[in-house]
């Protein structure tokens, strides 16, 4: 699968506003429908093509995100938009142009098992048979052929590819890493689209995760884990050469250590690196280039760096791939230039609001950006960047959602949260309309968990903030301990926490906002996907009083199952995975942190979604603590969605789950709901537990869900 915005801009990380006008005249917001904030888009993920001859982007096209292009000329659209896709299965999420070509590429898997499959389609339509229906020559199962027109480049059973790169001096070609030969290793393929051959570039026999290559797709740098947490980078300083070692971190240091770019000729590596001596860069680290010489000898200089946070991501040159801007991140994401020539294009995207700015896209010549503007209030808008002479225009393409952009959105608001062992906590907070800090009486709260539990929560717009404040809930969302991005520290703090300090961050903050006045310490629930459903889990099972109820996406409940079910291509990881969380060997370590060793202390009301085919938390699972739940007198539901898996991506799942989420919440904690309607009938969904509990959320369940 969120994202900066500019160095100039403020830092708003101020005490959090308190909304408009008074509680007792505040009239209540009318309901924001389900279908507006968790439907399909209207657009995204847009692109402009290497030779700034189009545009393209995600929409629906039969109920189902596709890819849509549109015609420019001297930079102006020209024309109307076209469907040049038919996925009538899952939606598209991850798509590229292919240089050279008048085609499109992307990814795709069946029904949520993340075995991703390359396709492409030709963006001019060809011509179909007879019938009237275009053939997909490269289908080799009955759900590849559902993508109509586009052919299947990756057509082999249980493996997973990923685009690494596409090119304009390598027109009609991808970079791909496949798993075919080993499925624990992910080696380095060049596809010939035309023909489908694929060559093998790169060889993975050692299980390095992180594969770099030059311009000329050569491999010049590659980082693996070790066995004791830490991570190791080599460097090939020609082609053909022999492999040298580039850095070792420590697996104090690795967490924010790694390489993030080459540039074209190879002669530059581009790392965050936390291992510096100056103590402003011990922590969080910075942004480096390092310049590499034919025998291997390195020179490192500092481009950048924050004391508040680590990089984040790397802007580059689209043909030298020289660094050009580095994004950091603490309150909210901001870029930083680091070539001069780049300064003056981002201070003039700066003008286009005080969200977060990304750039999403560039024309090969530079002429051309397709710039995503995220803003907590007014959603995610797209822009189309004319970079010419000594000033550039900003021109303002179209919102994500049209009907988002039409609402009045309530404010994401950052504070810090002090732990109870001082450190310091930073979290987002939003709060209903017409809730006023000091003047109105504590309300219903929902602590949301983020996933990983290596990633955090950012400033912008986010859906579900939106749609649990407008229900009537305070929604509090925060960077726990083990959260990236904030520092080696940071991170390093949550190891073999699960459960523990990490857990006790979450206390915290719920209690930080019974103080603050913000939530009935009675009707605080927490919810959460992945990570978060365990922590859901924990909540429940650990501090079985704290929370009214809880809500468990795919969460895991025993860490000794989960650990020996990771998938195989996560092996490289395992280290990691050792010294973060615990050893296989260490079942009464294991068995200790886990939510289904507590479930006799289980008391509050608990609903879980699950998809069937999840390949990093099984449905076994969520089996598990269900089985173990239904022998106690304590009210569990559990939804299982056959075509999904870590996640739902069907918006169909997706507003089923929500819809028999926000019925449960206002029943558990008195806040606001939309009618359940049709939506569990119109997915997949089908009640595997509870169903009592969920018919007496609405009667609209009394036709048989699911299909």
């Amino acid at each position: 699968m969120p994202y900066a915005t500019l160095a100039i801009l403020p830092l708003l990380l101020a005490s959090i506003r308190t909304g408009e006008g008074s509680a007792a005249a505040a009239e209540p917001a009318p309901l924001i429908a389900r279908e507006v904030l968790f439907g399909n888009p209207d657009r995204s993920a847009l692109r402009v093509s290497p030779d700034a001859s189009r545009l393209g982007w995600l929409a629906p096209h039969n109920g189902v995100l596709n890819i849509w292009i549109q015609e420019l000329e001297n930079g102006e659209r020209r024309g109307d938009p076209r469907p040049v896709t038919d996925s009538s299965l899952r939606p598209i999420r991850q798509w590229e142009f292919l240089p050279g070509t008048d085609q499109v590429i992307y990814l795709m898997d069946d029904d949520g098992d993340e075995d991703f499959r390359l396709y492409v389609a030709d963006i001019e339509v060809p011509a179909t048979d007879q019938s009237g229906q275009v053939p997909n020559a490269g289908a080799a199962t009955e759900k590849q052929a559902c993508h109509g027109r586009a052919r299947c480049l990756t057509p082999w059973d249980e493996t997973r590819s990923k685009i690494l790169a596409v090119d304009h001096r390598h027109p009609g070609q991808v970079l791909i890493a496949n798993n075919r030969r080993e499925r624990s290793n992910f080696d380095v393929l060049r596809i010939e689209v035309a023909t489908g051959a694929a060559v093998e570039v790169y060889r993975n026999e050692l299980a390095w995760f992180d594969m770099l290559s030059d311009g000329d797709w050569n491999v010049r740098v590659v980082r693996r884990f070790l066995a004791n947490g830490g991570s190791e980078a080599l460097y090939r300083p020609t082609p053909t050469g022999s492999w040298q070692p580039f850095r070792t971190w420590s697996a104090d240091d690795a967490g924010p250590s790694k390489p993030l770019g080459v540039s074209a000729d190879g002669r530059v590596v581009y790392v965050s690196d936390c291992t510096m001596n100056e103590t402003s860069l011990s922590d969080t680290g910075g942004l480096f280039e390092v310049s590499m010489d034919e025998a291997g000898a390195q020179t490192w200089r500092l481009l950048a760096n924050d004391l508040q946070s680590e990089p984040r991501g790397l802007l580059s040159d689209p043909v030298t791939g020289r660094a050009q801007a580095v994004s950091f991140e603490y309150g909210r994401a901001r870029w930083r230039p680091v070539d001069e020539s780049i300064a003056r294009d981002l201070l003039l995207l700066g003008t286009i609001g005080d969200g977060v700015i990304e750039i999403t896209s560039r024309s090969v010549d530079g002429r051309l950006w397709t710039v995503q503007h995220n803003d907590a209030r007014t959603g995610v808008t797209h822009w189309l960047y004319h970079r010419h002479g000594e000033g550039g225009r900003t021109e303002r393409l179209f919102p994500s959602s049209d009907a988002i952009a039409a609402l009045r959105l309530r404010p994401m608001d950052a504070t810090e949260i002090t732990a109870r062992d001082g450190l310091q906590l930073l979290a987002y907070l939003t709060v209903p309309e017409g809730f006023v800090r000091g003047t109105s009486k504590p309300g219903p709260m929902v602590l949301h968990v983020h996933g990983g539990p290596w990633t955090r929560d950012s400033w912008g717009f986010n859906p579900l903030h939106q749609w649990l404040a407008n229900r009537g809930y305070s929604v509090l969302s925060v960077n726990f301990r083990g959260s990236t991005g904030f520092g080696k520290r940071f991170m390093n703090a949550g190891d073999r926490q699960w459960s523990k300090a990490m857990h006790d961050d979450l206390v915290d903050a719920v209690q930080w906002a019974i103080r603050e006045g913000i939530a009935d310490p009675s009707k605080v629930a927490i919810m959460g996907q992945s990570y978060g459903g365990y922590a859901t889990l924990v909540g429940l099972t650990f501090t079985p009083t704290l929370f009214a109820c809880g809500v468990d996406i795919v969460g895991p409940a025993n860490l000794r199952s989960l650990l020996s079910s990771i998938p195989a291509y996560w092996a490289a990881e395992r280290g990691m995975l050792d010294r973060r969380v615990g050893r296989l060997d260490e079942g009464e370590w294991l068995d200790s942190i886990s939510p289904l060793s507590r479930i006799g202390q289980l008391q509050r009301p608990l609903l879980i979604g699950q998809g069937a085919n999840d390949p990093r938390v099984p449905r076994f699972e969520s089996d598990q603590i269900v089985q173990a739940a239904q022998t106690r007198a304590v009210p569990v539901a559990y939804v299982v969605f056959p075509d999904e898996g870590h996640g739902f991506a069907r918006p169909e799942n997706r507003m089923a789950f929500m819809a028999i989420t926000e019925a449960f919440l206002a029943k558990q904690l008195g806040g606001r709901a939309e009618p359940i309607g049709d939506d569990l009938k119109r997915s997949s969904g089908r009640i595997e537990a509870g169903e009592s509990l969920i018919r007496s959320l609405g009667q609209s369940l009394d036709t048989e869900p699911g299909r």
